[in-house]
């Protein structure tokens, strides 16, 4: 089913940059614990993203991503999940995350 222009325009996408990682022991499947600065205007939000098999949490620290950040919060356990972080999802699994090619301010809007 086709989406219109106006729906699409309803998607609240943002660049952010992860600023603390910490392992999520009580996941189903393994994730990782995000906290994303998403600028002055969106501000701090956390997320769980199963990007275990291709991230270490070193390498995740001070990147910038992207993420949707108008939907629901979503509990996950203990944890309030509260943007969604994006990624193309590979045939095992594994997510590659969606990223600006270079460094911009953080609350970009993506469009």
């Amino acid at each position: 089913m086709d989406l219109t222009w106006n729906e699409f325009e309803r998607t609240d996408m943002r660049v952010g940059t992860i600023i603390e990682v910490n392992d999520f022991p009580e996941a189903r499947k393994p994730a990782f614990q995000l906290t994303i600065d998403f600028g002055s205007e969106i501000g701090i939000r956390k997320s769980s993203a199963q990007i275990t098999k291709r991230y270490s949490k070193e390498e995740l620290l001070n990147r910038q991503i992207v993420g949707v950040v108008n939907f629901p919060k979503k509990q996950i356990g203990k944890f309030m999940s509260e943007c969604l972080v994006l990624g193309a999802v590979g045939e095992e699994g594994d997510v590659i995350l969606l990223a600006p090619d270079f460094k911009v301010p953080e609350g970009l809007r993506i469009g």
